[in-house]
């Protein structure tokens, strides 16, 4: 009996180990999936940074459309309300004069 025993307990060790070794192994193999998922996947780390810059760099362009919106609001009331920049406009875009005036173009 001794034998026996001593060769059931050699089996049921190694079949211990063999379970903590299977074990060890998923348990490893699913960190890694999650690890690498959380870094590279859809959702994950990296495309969520490329996602913050590229808000970022949205926002600056948002703003900078914004400000140039304000200088032509600012632009186009000058010219609805100041009979002296229409003047101006109607003559160098459009070569307006007024009936006396003579214009003078030159060739560059």
């Amino acid at each position: 009996m001794g034998v026996h025993g001593n060769l059931l307990r050699k089996q049921v060790t190694s079949e211990l180990k063999k379970r903590r070794l299977i074990f060890f192994t998923l348990t490893l193999l699913s960190i890694l999936y999650l690890i690498i998922n959380v870094l590279f996947g859809d959702m994950g780390l990296i495309r969520y940074v490329e996602l913050r810059k590229t808000k970022a760099s949205l926002e600056a362009q948002v703003k900078e459309i914004e400000q140039d919106n304000k200088k032509l609001r600012s632009q186009l009331k000058s010219i609805k309300e100041d009979p002296f920049i229409k003047e101006k406009h109607a003559r160098e875009d459009y070569g307006l004069a007024k009936p006396d005036e003579l214009i003078f173009q030159y060739d560059r």
